[in-house]
């Protein structure tokens, strides 16, 4: 057995999004969003489920609040329903959606929970995705107004700040691939997209920063991967390294460097597709941010296969073991992927936002043993610290989620949470890994 010691200073979190945990899809002024349209439409949502209900934590808030404070963790990452703020995406705002977030930040801060805010978790209101969602720009302008409501609202409470969530789901997995709302299979679109994220995630820093939020500190929460090579023939190397690039360098490298990646834009043109660039759009991308979230939940081996997907690259089957949703449990993409980031853009603090596995154990009597999640949890974290052992400046981990959730095209077959939950009495139960997790919290050390 070797004993994985992690820092005294390591803050420990738990996640949440709206959508996915919330419900009251159609109280208090609330307005559609694009998944409210998206999980109803015929074929997209595993069971046609839906967010209407989800978790209740609408009106189960404080229960849940109790549920992280007997947990421990240091901090709560939840996000903002855009629509539930502007039902129109703009214009009017809506009161008791404010009134709903002060409640929830004033019951985490008088538990000694620091809240840690997502403005975007994908929820993006379908009055705008009606006029062309993030491929118009309007909805660049239409997010800073509604992240400079916020600032304004929350600045004295909520002191860490994400601006998007995984801005690759939601272009390429959501307008290339489809799996995702709104759905859409274009390339170009799914470019498009992305840099109007990476400009609207400029534009709100650069609001946060003239309105002088004391203390405060922003970031965004790009996914990320690892695809190690099968073979060192470069093909391979090269194959996988647009595989990385897809993910990771697509974001990174114009926050960090101001560019996007040559071989991918060339790539991207071959496919017939361009990046538009408005001028200035680059120095507003490169704003400097306080700290960089990352999630991460797998990886695996790949290799070059000519039309074997959009990056002729094949992944390779090593026999990993794998999650409940099929994903392969690989640690060591982890600390692969951490270095890398770290080598190639430096020194930023990170936090990471998401990190967890689905395994769909249920309750019997009144436990639940998720001994999968566990080892999971065991793994990740021992993978984590070896890169902070090897320089990466790692500042905080975050367990997704507290809370089984909607899964968003899976609804309610995958389940992430520490917390289980009974979708037809709502009753929350706390697994085997919600009490692990609990001790290494505590103790800030584990057997691995």
């Amino acid at each position: 057995m070797a004993i994985i010691q992690l820092p005294q200073d390591l803050k420990f979190g738990v996640a949440t999004a709206a959508y996915q945990i919330e419900g009251a899809a159609n109280e208090d002024g609330r307005g559609q969003s694009i998944w409210d349209t998206f999980s109803k439409t015929p074929g997209k949502v595993d069971n046609g489920d839906n967010g209407d209900i989800a978790c209740d934590s609408y009106h189960r808030y404080e229960e849940d609040v109790q549920l992280i404070k007997e947990l421990g963790t240091d901090m709560y990452r939840f996000s903002v329903s855009w629509p539930r703020i502007f039902p129109n995406g703009t214009g009017e705002v809506n009161q008791k959606g404010l009134d709903y977030y002060h409640k929830l930040v004033d019951a985490l801060i008088q538990n000694d929970i620091e809240p840690m805010c997502t403005l975007y978790h994908w929820d993006l209101p379908q009055a705008l995705q009606d006029k062309g969602g993030w491929a118009n720009r309007d909805t660049i302008e239409a997010f800073v107004q509604y992240a400079e409501l916020m600032f304004q609202e929350f600045g004295g409470k909520i002191k860490k700040w994400i601006t998007i969530n995984e801005p690759w789901c939601v272009s390429f997995l959501s307008n290339y691939i489809g799996e995702h709302a709104p759905g859409h299979t274009d390339l170009q679109l799914a470019v498009d997209v992305s840099h109007h994220l990476l400009v609207a995630h400029g534009k709100a820093v650069k609001a946060f920063r003239r309105l002088g939020i004391e203390n405060g500190e922003i970031g965004i929460a790009p996914n990320s991967t690892w695809k190690e090579p099968f073979s060192t023939e470069q093909e391979d190397k090269d194959a996988c390294q647009r595989e990385i690039g897809f993910i990771i360098d697509w974001f990174f490298e114009p926050l960090f460097k101001g560019q996007y990646p040559d071989y991918l834009v060339e790539w991207y043109k071959q496919k017939g597709a361009t990046v538009h660039i408005a001028e200035g759009d680059m120095k507003l991308i490169q704003e400097p941010i306080d700290f960089v979230g990352i999630n991460y939940y797998d990886g695996s081996v790949a290799r070059y296969k000519k039309n074997s997907g959009l990056f002729d690259c094949e992944m390779i089957d090593m026999g990993y073991n794998r999650t409940d949703i099929g994903w392969p449990i690989y640690p060591e993409g982890f600390y692969k992927m951490l270095t890398y980031v770290h080598n190639k853009y430096g020194d930023t603090p990170i936090y990471i936002t998401e990190n967890g596995a689905c395994y769909n154990d249920d309750v019997h009597n009144n436990e639940v043993n998720d001994i999968g999640r566990i080892n999971y949890l065991k793994t990740h974290i021992a993978a984590l610290q070896r890169a902070m052992d090897s320089g990466v400046p790692v500042k905080g981990y975050i367990c997704w989620s507290l809370l089984d959730n909607f899964e968003w095209a899976k609804g309610y077959t995958m389940r992430f949470g520490l917390v289980h939950i009974n979708y037809r009495t709502l009753e929350r139960t706390p697994k085997d890994s919600y009490y692990w997790y609990q001790k290494i919290i505590q103790n800030k050390w584990y057997e691995l």
